[in-house]
């Protein structure tokens, strides 16, 4: 019956079943002289940030009487309706009357309340996770709550910012426990919110939607985007835009995530393919029929002969059935030996010490 009660919204019974004599003086002193104060006024609908109705809430003109609580406020966030007839009612138990109703049937009363949404509190705790005992960042960590967080419901008081007051994150199973705490302006104690979980860092991972035979070429309609756990693949996710245009290295099925390891330069030169021979220097560009003799992907260095000369070449792959030979580069010659092109061995100069043979003294 309780829980029927707050679906349905309706307000609690009166606060206040007999006024005390002060309030009833009060009120009736307010009220006594009707040329000097405006008739109270009965108000259509109603909104309070605290958890009591006040007889100033429901009318306007309440005079010092709009203090006086009457009623219990809804739930946090909801709306309850009061008959009028109610309200009239329990106006008169205070001496409140003379109220103009404005033919009004029944009275909104909504309790306001800060909504903390689940997204906003994932986020937060994301936040707070990130970076920590070997996560990365907050936007690639998946959370698995315990408990649904849902929405959840605080006083207009607490307007302070979500801060994480107690953080904790074991890495071996992966396992979250944390507290976020919201100050109140209304200098109440802090609002503290648990939430224990499962938090699990994901990657992008590119999935095939369809089976892959070993050495065919990757399309982009070959795969769909998932987030998967990292510890699946480590640094080996293969992004799809570095995928497409790659050959598979081995057989792949549908629905497995492709790693770089999965992958290889597709093949441009396949061997006994017959291939064009570019060969360019400062001032020349040839090209010439060639064959290739073995298989090579972009910038691989494959053999290739020269039909013409049948000589075997080295070259370059540059595209589908091209191979780029590079001029030959000239030896330099090693330090001053300017004869060492040659191939000869050259002496090594020795040097010579000059002797003087000692002058006899002259003789007369």
């Amino acid at each position: 019956m309780i829980a029927s009660a707050l679906r349905s919204l309706l307000l609690a019974t009166a606060l206040i079943a007999a006024p005390s004599a002060a309030a009833v003086a009060q009120t009736r002193d307010s009220f006594s002289d009707r040329n000097a104060i405006a008739a109270p006024v009965l108000r259509a609908e109603v909104q309070v940030a605290g958890d009591l109705v006040r007889i100033g809430d429901v009318i306007d003109n309440a005079g010092s009487a709009g203090q006086i609580a009457i009623y219990r406020a809804p739930d946090l966030g909801a709306t309850g309706t009061l008959p009028v007839a109610q309200v009239l009612n329990t106006l008169r138990a205070h001496q409140v009357i003379g109220v103009d109703t404005r033919d009004l049937k029944e009275i909104k009363v909504t309790r306001l309340a800060r909504a903390l949404e689940g997204k906003d509190i994932e986020q937060q705790i994301a936040r707070a996770l990130e970076r920590r005992n070997g996560l990365g960042d907050a936007a690639n960590l998946t959370l698995t709550f315990d408990r649904d967080p849902g929405a959840v419901r605080l006083d207009m008081g607490f307007s302070g910012a979500l801060q994480p007051a107690i953080v904790r994150y074991d890495n071996r199973n992966g396992r979250f426990d944390i507290t976020l705490e919201i100050a109140n302006d209304n200098g109440a104690a802090a609002a503290k919110l648990r939430f224990t979980g499962t938090a699990i860092e994901t990657v992008e991972a590119a999935l095939l939607t369809r089976n892959v035979e070993r050495n065919e070429i990757l399309k982009l309609s070959d795969f769909v985007i998932e987030r998967r756990p990292k510890a699946e693949f480590g640094t080996d996710a293969a992004a799809r835009d570095r995928a497409v245009g790659m050959q598979a290295r081995r057989q792949l099925r549908a629905g497995q995530a492709v790693k770089t390891a999965d992958l290889v330069k597709p093949d441009l030169v396949q061997r006994d393919q017959s291939v064009t021979l570019t060969f360019e220097a400062p001032g020349i560009y040839l090209t010439m029929r060639g064959k290739a003799l073995e298989n090579g992907a972009e910038g691989d260095v494959v053999s290739v002969m020269n039909l013409q000369s049948k000589r075997t070449l080295s070259g370059t792959v540059i595209g589908r059935g091209q191979v780029s030979i590079s001029p030959v580069t000239p030896r330099a010659p090693q330090g001053n030996d300017t004869t060492s092109s040659l191939g000869a061995p050259q002496p090594t100069p020795v040097a010579v010490a000059t002797v003087s043979s000692p002058v006899a003294p002259k003789t007369e």
